[in-house]
């Protein structure tokens, strides 16, 4: 686990509502200056505490429709067949997370389409035939009251 003071959270609160902002803005909001900003901004990185920035985009707003989350079994569970199943299903960009599970599945995933016929586009041809895939079960998303946010 990594040692925070108060001052390295509030610039992770900051940082996870705005990821854009600066060093020099990033510390007016906490109190410091901006090369003492800057330092603590490396030494997060450094340890971990922050491993990338990144763009959110609206995926409706760019006529992507349906969600649809996967819960994938495969059919042999060897540490190769998990193997090929991750770095083939990572290829697919439609294929937004890929996530090991513990539990009915071994497998759910993201996935996102235009629209009902596109989503089966994906499946059928990209998703079942993926090797070692075995069996799907499909849940449409309807809504979505929160995004995961800051830790």
């Amino acid at each position: 686990m990594i040692d925070l003071d108060d001052t390295d959270r509030a610039l992770l609160r900051a940082l996870a509502q705005d990821a854009t902002l600066g060093a020099g803005a990033l510390g007016r909001q906490v109190g410091l200056s901006q090369p003492a900003t800057w330092r603590r901004l490396r030494r997060l990185h450094q340890v971990g505490a922050i491993r990338r920035r990144r763009l959110v985009l609206d995926a409706g707003a760019l006529g992507f429709g349906v969600t649809v989350f996967l819960g994938v079994t495969l059919a042999a569970k060897g540490r190769t067949s998990l193997a090929d199943f991750e770095r083939a299903v990572s290829a697919i960009p439609e294929v937004q997370t890929v996530q090991h599970v513990l539990g009915l599945y071994d497998y759910r995933l993201r996935v996102i389409a235009r629209d009902i016929p596109d989503f089966e586009r994906v499946l059928r041809r990209r998703i079942m035939t993926l090797p070692g895939v075995g069996a799907v079960d499909a849940n449409v998303l309807l809504s979505e009251e929160r995004r995961p946010g800051p830790l």
